[in-house]
């Protein structure tokens, strides 16, 4: 079954760099990957060759972390995989190994094949995604070496497939739990026990030996170096720091010591997988069943039952009624109790931070978090969210059979997702003007209470245009807009995502231009009038200007959406 897995997997990749070179004939394809090559080059590339270069002048070959990380590192981590590996048995996710394609399984299943040699073609096959991983993190690093870069590579790949082949038996103990006898269920419960009383040991050490003498810094890692060497700790933690030790381990002989200890704890990990492949079929038929839900969700079934946002009205614009249509689907795949508890207890929060006062760090902390987020939210959601043309997109041969004017078409697209982003944004900055006294005490409350306004007053018309800009480049390119659940890879379409980014954030600087002038000007002639308050107008005129240009270019996009045929969207592959 090996041979025919390696066969499987060799022609799967053949045939899809095959693909990817033959849409090079393609324009927009060859730009995206050529643009995606000189990214890797400038993000990866060239500094590997000029570290390289570095080290050979300065004659090192290795890091040289401080003393006490490198004692305290191999601890920490397998600690942290310690914890990992206790809590992947309380995380509601299954493993993906266990995931098998509409192929894998029509082919696969009926076939003459072991339960075994199954779980051993899809560790062979989620191979290529942890080396390509593996080589990224190591050319990433801030080594100087590339031999130790390609020590860093070897390490790290022992350490992700250790972790993907722990939670595959995670998942089938799980499975085993749930169906089988009392004895099943025992067996599957003891990885679990070991585990409790493993943190409880490691617990129980570091307490007791950090309770007498309360240290920081370098002492504190110098104690946990301590604490964890020897004893029961040591002994506990032993099988998670081996899985770490090449990732600090000096070269050579420690190194390749720490290569077969890494590499025994993940020949156990996939003997306990194999022993367990009893519960096999019952944690891949949770897995199908899960897949089929997730399909079913992602359909357009899932938004025919469910409360309604609002009744739309039988008579009025249509841009409401499509906004109507966005929101509705919205809502019905949200659970809005869930959205209300989160809200009242952010509200029981701030309101308990402004009671408690200005002097609490924490209340600081959290005011400035919730300012930073709003800013971020503002910038960046318009790129993730995506209820607008680049999700309708692949309903293109419906929306134009509705008969409505194109301009209200696109106008309408924008309506729900800057209502949505606007209304997220506008609690985080609620949350942030409520509690600047602690995190910005420099400022008057004057000062504070302008700002905020401006800034209440800035963000839908900063949402409305950046979704203006977003959907112009789907309708100027739309075979660069993903449909559905697809994310194609390649480095052209790393190319065309850094070519849509870059070219919306220049649209945004240039639309923003005018505004802001607008609004520097006015706010330079009423300061000195109405001091702090002269944000409040600026803002305003800003807004209205922002608004104004997107109106204009949504009639600008009315033909553009007129002109588009469905065959110029990219279906998924």
């Amino acid at each position: 079954m090996i041979g025919a897995s390696l066969y499987i997997l060799i022609c799967s990749w053949r045939n899809r760099l095959r693909v990817r070179l033959r849409r090079l004939r393609e324009p927009r394809y060859l730009l995206g990957a050529v643009v995606g090559a000189v990214y890797v080059y400038f993000a990866f590339l060239r500094r590997f060759r000029f570290s390289r270069s570095g080290s050979t002048r300065r004659g090192g070959g290795s890091l040289s972390p401080p003393a006490e990380f490198a004692a305290a590192g191999p601890a920490l981590t397998g600690l942290g995989l310690l914890a990992g590996a206790a809590a992947a048995w309380l995380v509601p996710f299954n493993s993906s190994l266990l995931e098998f394609s509409d192929a894998e399984t029509q082919f696969l299943f009926p076939a003459p094949v072991s339960r075994r040699s199954l779980i051993v073609h899809r560790l062979l096959r989620s191979q290529a995604g942890m080396l390509f991983t593996s080589a990224v993190i190591a050319v990433a690093s801030p080594a100087f070496s590339g031999y130790l870069r390609l020590r860093v590579a070897i390490g790290v790949w022992l350490l992700l497939s250790t972790v993907r082949v722990y939670f595959t038996g995670v998942t089938l103990a799980r499975a085993r739990l749930a169906a089988g006898g009392t004895r099943t269920r025992r067996v599957a419960w003891l990885p679990l026990a070991i585990l409790v009383a493993a943190l409880a040991t490691v617990g129980a050490t570091l307490v007791t030996g950090y309770r007498p003498v309360p240290r920081e810094g370098p002492d504190l890692l110098r104690l946990f170096a301590e604490l964890t060497g020897h004893g029961a700790a040591r002994l506990v933690l032993a099988p998670f720091t081996a899985v770490a030790w090449p990732l600090y381990a000096a070269w050579p002989q420690p190194y390749i010591t720490s290569l077969f200890a890494s590499a025994s704890v993940l020949a156990a990990c996939v003997v306990w997988v194999m022993l367990s492949d009893g519960a096999f079929q019952a944690a891949t038929e949770v897995a199908a069943d899960r897949r089929t839900e997730r399909q079913v969700a992602e359909s357009s079934s899932k938004y025919q039952t469910g409360a309604r946002a609002w009744t739309l009205a039988p008579a009025g614009r249509a841009e409401f009624a499509i906004a109507w249509k966005s929101a509705t689907q919205t809502l019905r795949s949200v659970d809005m109790r869930l959205v209300l508890r989160l809200c009242a207890i952010l509200a029981g929060l701030t309101v308990a931070g402004m009671a408690i006062g200005n002097d609490n760090g924490f209340v600081a902390a959290a005011g400035g978090v919730a300012a930073g987020g709003a800013l971020l939210w503002v910038l960046l959601a318009p790129q993730a969210i995506r209820l607008d043309l680049r999700a309708d997109l692949e309903h293109l041969d419906l929306l134009k059979t509705w008969p409505v004017r194109p301009e209200a078409v696109v106008r309408g697209e924008l309506i729900w997702p800057v209502t949505l982003v606007t209304a997220v944004a506008w609690g985080l900055m609620t949350i942030g003007i409520a509690l600047s006294g602690a995190a910005f005490p420099q400022y008057r409350l004057g000062t504070r209470l302008g700002i905020g306004t401006a800034a209440l007053i800035l963000v839908p018309a900063l949402a409305l245009t950046q979704f203006t800009i977003h959907n112009a480049a789907a309708l100027l390119f739309p075979a660069w807009v993903p449909l559905g659940t697809q994310r194609s890879r390649g480095l052209d379409a790393m190319g065309q995502r850094l070519i849509t980014l870059g070219g919306t954030w220049i649209a945004l600087i240039v639309m923003a231009l005018p505004a802001a002038a607008a609004a520097g000007i006015l706010w330079l002639a009423l300061r000195f009038l109405i001091g702090p308050g002269a944000f409040v107008p600026a803002a305003a005129v800003a807004a209205a200007i922002l608004v104004v240009e997107t109106v204009v270019v949504t009639e600008l996009l009315g033909p553009m959406y007129e002109r588009l045929d469905a065959l110029d969207v990219e279906r998924a592959e």
